[in-house]
């Protein structure tokens, strides 16, 4: 019995595939968003002011750091949680590929999140005439908690690893 339980536990993993394949989805969807904003912007390139050009390009980062996210996960996740990715020689694996451990991707979700909110919050202080006190002040704290939980997840592994050695 205890072998049979194992056995669908250690299976359930495959669960996983689907919510990967979904994210795949999510990473064409921010593709299409990326080049509507360009192509929206193409018109306008020569009548937008200075700040306008800067967020929509601050946009266009957003989303390329978002799908780098999205990448960086369905990629290591996968080789972590289901199977080895087999690369053949003709074509070269990411360099982090194989490397990332469960922590390591923790780590790097963490300053993903950071940059991602960094971007956003250089949107919001460079549109401040048009947003209240209150909401930029929010936005600030939220940042700083994004920017307090990666600096204590990375002191957290780098304990984990002393404690190991």
């Amino acid at each position: 019995m205890e072998k049979h339980v194992e056995r669908i536990i250690y299976s359930s993993r495959w669960l996983l595939f689907p919510v990967y394949i979904g994210l795949s989805f999510g990473f064409v969807l921010l593709t299409a968003k990326f080049f509507q904003q360009i192509f929206h912007i193409i018109p306008e390139l020569f009548s937008i002011s200075d700040s306008g050009l800067i967020l929509t390009v601050l946009s266009l980062v957003d989303i390329a750091l978002v799908g780098g996210l999205l990448v960086m996960v369905m990629f290591s996740s996968y080789e972590n949680f289901i199977l080895k990715m087999t690369v053949d020689s003709q074509h070269k694996k990411l360099s982090w590929m194989g490397k990332m451990d469960v922590n390591s991707i923790k780590n790097k979700v963490a300053s993903s999140i950071v940059a991602i909110s960094s971007v956003h919050l250089l949107k919001i202080f460079m549109e401040a005439e048009k947003v209240t006190d209150n909401k930029i002040m929010w936005c600030v704290i939220i940042h700083l908690a994004f920017v307090v939980s990666a600096f204590g997840m990375t002191y957290i592994d780098r304990m984990s690893k002393i404690q190991k050695h």
